[in-house]
This record gives C-alpha cells, structure tokens and sequence, in this order.
C-alpha cells in the first residue's frame, strides 16, 4: 500500500494540520465529497480530507506526499474527491509530489 500525507500550513508557512491515509477508516466528509465526485464507494479517508477535517477551515497551502513500500516518491496529484473538498475549502495553493 501507498503512504499518503497532506500537510496544511497556513500564510506564514506554518503547519496548520497533517492527514494520512486510512485503509480502515472514514469521516462523513470524505463520503459526502465522494458521492459529489460520483465515486460513492470510495469512502475511506484521503489524508487531504483528513488534514481538512484537522484544520477546520483554517489553512492557505496543502503539500500532499505519496511514498511506494520503499520511500520512493510517487505521483500525488488529488484524485477528484479531494480536488472538490480543497476547492471548497478555499486552500490558495496546492503542491505534490511528482514522483
């Protein structure tokens, strides 16, 4: 499985919140966002909705990394669900990794 993070900082470079990925978990966020994004069955938490949760609606920048089983950096673009949950959180910048 993938390591994913999302860190939240705010305008002064600070960290607001980090998230990861949950393979056994959810938050009615993450479903409400994907039933939106039209991929209701992909209910368990993306780091990006859960650092959101953790920030509560504070925030200017979000970093997302995604790492293989051997640290190597892998593409961490937001998949559809949380491209709509950081629009709607109104984050200014979004950066990742390219892998």
């Amino acid at each position: 499985m993938h390591k994913v993070k999302a860190t939240i900082y705010n305008k002064a470079g600070r960290i607001v919140s980090i998230g990861f990925n949950s393979y056994v978990k959810t938050h009615p966020l993450q479903c409400r966002y994907a039933r939106l994004a039209g991929m209701p069955e992909k209910v368990y938490l993306h780091a990006e909705i859960d650092a959101l949760i953790k920030a509560k609606g504070r925030g200017y920048r979000i970093f997302i990394e995604r790492y293989n089983k051997n640290g190597k950096p892998l593409l961490a673009k937001p998949c559809p669900i949380c491209q709509l949950a950081i629009d709607k959180a109104g984050l200014s910048v979004i950066q990742y990794t390219l892998g």
